[in-house]
């Protein structure tokens, strides 16, 4: 299956979209410039598993990607990954304030807003501990849809059936929320 260079183009957009407000804090450019890393790679990374099959696709999402997302967390020392409302890998279930944030983009996308718009950065203490957390949506691009799609990909139903048996992440269309990217920095509080 070969993937049109629009679809990676078009995610890989919606990736680095500059529709952010003025002046944000470094730690939230940074943020977004790992998630872009992180993005990218993937994307690259599944558009030529796909030029093979989309059997070969799963297999790049379940084993790279999380070992692109830490790399990224072991280069900045943040911790990187996806996750998502409907799950394919339980492994990336959302913690509870990544699902409040999950339903909120999904409230804002259907109430009209620019899903390249939203963004949640949030500073939160702790137990001595400074937690800065940030998420970007993961809109389903039109490559996304062989193995998340309505309509699945020959042989891709029977191997997330076999690797995925509680998979809830099928019948997207392009352009639904997917997920999310996060990165969220750990520091001692100040005392």
């Amino acid at each position: 299956m070969r993937v049109p260079p629009s679809s990676v183009a078009a995610l890989l957009l919606i990736l680095a979209s500059s529709a952010y407000p003025a002046e944000p804090e470094d730690w939230v450019v940074e943020s977004r410039q790992v998630a872009a890393q992180l993005g990218s790679r993937l994307a690259g990374e599944l558009a030529g598993a796909l030029d093979s099959s989309p059997v070969e696709a799963i297999a790049v999402c379940r084993a790279r990607a999380p070992l692109i997302a830490a790399e990224l967390g072991k280069k900045t020392g943040a911790s990187v990954g996806r996750t998502a409302l409907k799950l394919r890998n339980p492994d990336s279930a959302p913690l509870d304030w990544q699902r409040t944030v999950l339903e909120s983009f999904m409230a804002e996308i259907a109430a009209g807003a620019p899903p390249a718009s939203l963004e949640f950065a949030a500073t939160v203490e702790s137990g001595g501990v400074v937690e800065r957390r940030w998420m970007k949506p993961i809109m389903t691009a039109p490559m996304c849809l062989a193995c998340h799609g309505q309509t699945l990909a020959p042989g891709v139903a029977e191997v997330l059936a076999r690797e995925y048996p509680r998979d809830a992440a099928t019948g997207f269309s392009a352009g639904q929320l997917r997920g999310a990217f996060y990165v969220v920095w750990h520091e001692p509080a100040a005392q």
